[in-house]
């Protein structure tokens, strides 16, 4: 039977008289007046119950007091129905609730008769008993659980040898408050069935589930018995322990991994010595939170498999995939430990994170290029000093968009070789056609590092999406011109276009741009003609008086050209 909740008897009878005589006659039986009934009373005083309660006796004939337990400072406890009281005490406490006042008037064939007793009760005495009912237990009761707020998922259950965190306040069965975890702001944390509790509280705390709230009621013979606990529990208490389970793991738990989202072609998996970065939502057990990287708005950024994280954590990164969502569990031998983290974690708390893994990449990984649409017609493709056209996407590895060359008036320009871009771009625009489609992964440290850029998130791995759009051949660096040949032999007569052994600014533009013509030789693409040509006149005349002649005319010769001897003027 349930000793306390909300479906107990209302007791509506205020008064109570056992075969009473009318008023103004001598008392024939025990007089109760029942001047004060709990609102909810789910347990009355039966012969053979246990109870405990304080009282006050005086003397009906002047209301002068012979005994107190309050004075005592102790409550008294006994037995009812068997003796061990007076008869009328026996009688006028049967059927009173846990709370209940009642004011008993014993006649004295059912107190201490016609001889009194010890020179305190005179004979004759019609006693009267204040009594408050404390306590009331049978020894054949066993602990009584009620369970309310039991979470709709339950996985586990506590059980022998486990190791719990839960709240609890505790109160005597008259409702007063003993002890509180609450008011500690700790959880009472404890190992289940190794005798670190009492024994109705290893009883009660079987079989629970992480956030359910139970009452366990536990009798004081599985409690605390005669002795009590300090001045907290008196003796021969019931103990109600209103209980919320926070935590629960075992020694022999490992982690556990749940995986909540599997991006479809996974081609590769993290491993031991992999950089990964990953966001987070880290909760306990019951649900509370502690820290997630989406409030700080960054990814959480580590290396994995060489002991940067803790244990658990270090095990259940590795095996995922680019994109991947998971609940790992990591119970506190493979976490914080005892110790816990300051204001943080706590001791022995059990930790679940819910990860989405944005991107990895190992230090030794190169550039990825994977071509996926080639002209069925390539008459040149891309090579350091070209000057190329590109259209692109960039962007992070779970489809994030930082930068597209479509948001812009026109497609981007760069001269490959120049360090115009980043390394890993450079990479995956090297050896294209015009109308070629890539797409290129670039980790870091072919990107913008670990430092990141505008935009560009710190150690992130990008994605481009390139596709060539105009390509001009280059020159070396530190050229002006080139010939794609042999260059007229010799050289100036060629160029003295009349004849006249002086070949003039307008005259040495002329003879260029008709070998540009002719694809005999090339300018350097992207930078203004007529500036270039001037510029390679002015290297020509040497005492600049406007004209080049022939003993002026030098060749500059580079021996590392691909394609036969490249000349510059």
């Amino acid at each position: 039977m349930d000793v306390i909740g909300s479906c107990g008897l209302l007791l509506p009878l205020l008064f109570h008289l056992v075969r009473a005589r009318s008023t103004g006659e001598p008392l024939v039986d025990v007089l109760v007046d029942r001047y004060h009934i709990p609102r909810v009373c789910p347990r009355e005083v039966q012969t053979e119950d246990f109870i405990r309660y304080h009282f006050n006796g005086s003397f009906h004939a002047d209301g002068k007091k012979f005994d107190s337990s309050h004075d005592r400072g102790k409550a008294f406890i006994s037995q009812v129905g068997l003796g061990r009281l007076i008869t009328g005490m026996d009688r006028g406490l049967h059927g009173m609730c846990v709370n209940e006042r009642r004011r008993i008037t014993v006649p004295p064939h059912l107190a201490y008769g016609s001889i009194g007793t010890g020179g305190v009760i005179p004979p004759d005495a019609v006693l009267v008993y204040d009594v408050l009912l404390l306590d009331i237990w049978n020894a054949e009761d066993k602990v009584q659980i009620r369970k309310f707020g039991k979470p709709s998922g339950c996985n586990r259950t506590t059980a022998v040898s486990d190791f719990i965190r839960y709240h609890y306040n505790g109160t005597l069965l008259s409702g007063e408050v003993f002890d509180s975890s609450h008011s500690k702001n700790a959880t009472y944390d404890t190992y289940l069935g190794q005798g670190d509790l009492i024994q109705g509280m290893e009883e009660g705390l079987l079989g629970m589930c992480v956030g359910e709230r139970r009452i366990v009621i536990v009798p004081p013979f599985l409690g605390y018995g005669e002795n009590g606990h300090g001045t907290e529990v008196p003796p021969q208490a019931t103990l109600v322990f209103e209980v919320l389970l926070v935590d629960v793991f075992n020694p022999t738990d490992n982690v556990t991994v749940q995986v909540k989202e599997a991006p479809a072609g996974c081609s590769r998996r993290t491993a031991s010595g992999d950089y990964v970065r990953y966001h987070y939502n880290g909760t306990f057990q019951d649900g509370t939170p502690f820290d997630s990287s989406y409030q700080r708005n960054s990814t959480y950024n580590t290396y994995i498999g060489l002991g940067k994280v803790i244990r658990g954590m270090d095990e259940a990164l590795q095996g995922l995939c680019m994109g991947e969502k998971r609940r790992i569990t990591v119970p506190p031998h493979k976490a914080y430990g005892e110790d816990g983290v300051g204001d943080l974690i706590p001791g022995s708390a059990v930790l679940i994170f819910d990860i989405h893994v944005i991107d990895f990449h190992n230090p030794k990984d190169p550039v990825e290029v994977r071509v996926t649409h080639k002209p069925q017609e390539c008459s040149a493709s891309s090579e350091p000093d070209d000057l190329i056209q590109y259209r692109y996407n960039c962007s992070l590895m779970d489809g994030t968009l930082l930068y597209s060359s479509d948001q812009m008036d026109s497609p981007s320009v760069t001269t490959l070789g120049a360090n115009k871009v980043i390394w890993g771009l450079e990479e995956g625009l090297r050896g294209m056609c015009v109308g070629e489609r890539r797409e290129v992964v670039v980790p870091p440290h072919w990107g913008h590092g670990e430092s990141g850029a505008g935009g560009v998130p710190r150690s992130a791995v990008l994605f481009f999406e390139l596709e060539l759009v105009d390509l001009q051949k280059g020159v070396p660096d530190g050229f002006m011109f080139v010939w794609l040949g042999d260059g007229p032999d010799p050289l100036f007569p060629a160029m003295d276009l009349n004849g006249d052994k002086e070949v003039p600014l307008e005259e040495f533009s002329t003879f260029i741009r008709l070998q540009i013509k002719e694809d005999k030789g090339r300018l350097r693409p992207g930078s203004d003609a007529d500036a270039i040509i001037k510029d390679m006149f002015n290297n020509q005349d040497h005492n600049k008086d406007g004209k080049i002649v022939e003993h002026e005319l030098q060749v500059q010769v580079d021996g590392e050209a691909e394609q036969g001897r490249r000349d510059e003027l």
